[in-house]
C-alpha cells in the first residue's frame, strides 16, 4: 500500500500523512475494538456507531447543564462516567436479548441501532450539540511525546482487548461460543454470562470511541462515524478474524486498521471523492471473503490429496 502510493501520489510518504493517519485511527480502531468481540462469539453489533453517540451525547448534555465551555473537570469525569454506563447499558441490553432469546445477533443489533438514531435524531431535534470547555481538545489533539492522546487511549484498549483474549477465562470462553456454542455449553460453561459480558464490553469500548469522537469534533450529532461500521467489519476480517466466529487475534486487527487507514489517506491525496472510498471498501470486503474463501477450498483440497 505505501509503495503504491508513494508512486502515486509524491506526497503520501511524508510525515503530515503518518500524522493524520496516527489522529484519524484512533476513533476508527475503537469501535472496530468494539465489533471484533462479538464477531468472536459468531454474532455483530451493528449498533456500535449509534452507541458511541449516543454516549458522547450522554457527556454533552451533562457538560451544557454544568455550564458548557465554562464547566469542570468534575463535570466532565461525571459525563464521562455516564457516557461509559450508556454505553454498557446498551450492550447489556443487546447481550441479554440475544443470550436469553436466541435472536439472531444481526436482528438484535439492528433494532438498537434503529431505537439509538431515532432516539438521538429526536433528542437533538436532528442537529448537533457543541460548546465544550478547552481542557477537552487535549483529548482530541493533544500529544504526549510526540505521540497523539487519542492513539495513546487507542494502543492502551488494544491491549486490555489483547490480554482479555489471550490471558483471561473470558477470552477463553468467547472464543469457545464461536468456535461451538452447544458443546461449550455442555462442558458446563455459562454461555448467556458470557454473551452479556461481551456485549457490555462491546458498548463500553463504543462509550470511549464516542468521548474521543466528542473531543476531536468539539461536537455530537447521531451522524458522526455512521461511514465506520463497514470498515470496521472489514477491518476484522482483512486481520484474519473468522466472520462465523472462533478464532481472531487483536494484534493482526491492529495492522489491517493501519493498513486500510493508510489507504483511505492515500485516497485522499489522489483526490477521490468519499463515495468512491466506500466503493473501494465494499470491493474490498467482497474481495477478502472470495480469497479467504480460496484459501480454505485449496486447504481442503490439499488435505484431501494427503
Amino acid at each position: 500500500v505505501m509503495v503504491v502510493f508513494g508512486i502515486a501520489a509524491p506526497n503520501f510518504l511524508s510525515r503530515a500523512t503518518f500524522g493524520s493517519v496516527a489522529f484519524q485511527l484512533p476513533e476508527l480502531g475503537l469501535l472496530t475494538l468494539a465489533m471484533l468481540l462479538p464477531i468472536l462469539t459468531g454474532g455483530l453489533n451493528l449498533a456500535i456507531t449509534f452507541t458511541a453517540n449516543i454516549a458522547g451525547l450522554t457527556l454533552a448534555w451533562i457538560l451544557q447543564s454544568q455550564g458548557g465551555v465554562d464547566a469542570g473537570i468534575g463535570a466532565f469525569v461525571l459525563g464521562a462516567i455516564l457516557a461509559l454506563a450508556v454505553g454498557a447499558l446498551s450492550g447489556l441490553t443487546m447481550g441479554l436479548v440475544i443470550a436469553h432469546t436466541k435472536a439472531h445477533p444481526i436482528l438484535v443489533s439492528l433494532s438498537m441501532m434503529i431505537f439509538l438514531r431515532g432516539l438521538g435524531e429526536f433528542l437533538t431535534h436532528g442537529g448537533d450539540v457543541s460548546g465544550f470547555p478547552s481542557f477537552l481538545a487535549p483529548i482530541g489533539y493533544g500529544s504526549i511525546l510526540g505521540i497523539p492522546v487519542p492513539l495513546l487511549i487507542f494502543i492502551a484498549c488494544v491491549l486490555i482487548w489483547h490480554l482479555l483474549l489471550t490471558r483471561m477465562k473470558l477470552g477463553f470462553n468467547t472464543y469457545m461460543i464461536g468456535s461451538n456454542v452447544e458443546a461449550t455449553r455442555y462442558s458446563g460453561i455459562n454461555t448467556r454470562k458470557v454473551q452479556v459480558l461481551v456485549y457490555t464490553l462491546s458498548g463500553a469500548m463504543c462509550a470511549v470511541a464516542g468521548i474521543i469522537m466528542l473531543a476531536r469534533f468539539n461536537s455530537v450529532r447521531v451522524g458522526h462515524g455512521e461511514s465506520y461500521l463497514l470498515i470496521t467489519v472489514l477491518a476484522c476480517f482483512l486481520g484474519g478474524v473468522n466472520p462465523f466466529g472462533g478464532f481472531g487475534r487483536v494484534i493482526p486487527v491492529f495492522v489491517a486498521l493501519v493498513v486500510l487507514q493508510l489507504l483511505s489517506s492515500g485516497l485522499n491525496l489522489m483526490g477521490a471523492n468519499q463515495h468512491l472510498a466506500t466503493a473501494v471498501w465494499g470491493i474490498l470486503m467482497i474481495t477478502v471473503m472470495v480469497l479467504r474463501w480460496l484459501a480454505g477450498r485449496l486447504k481442503f483440497l490439499n488435505t484431501n490429496k494427503g
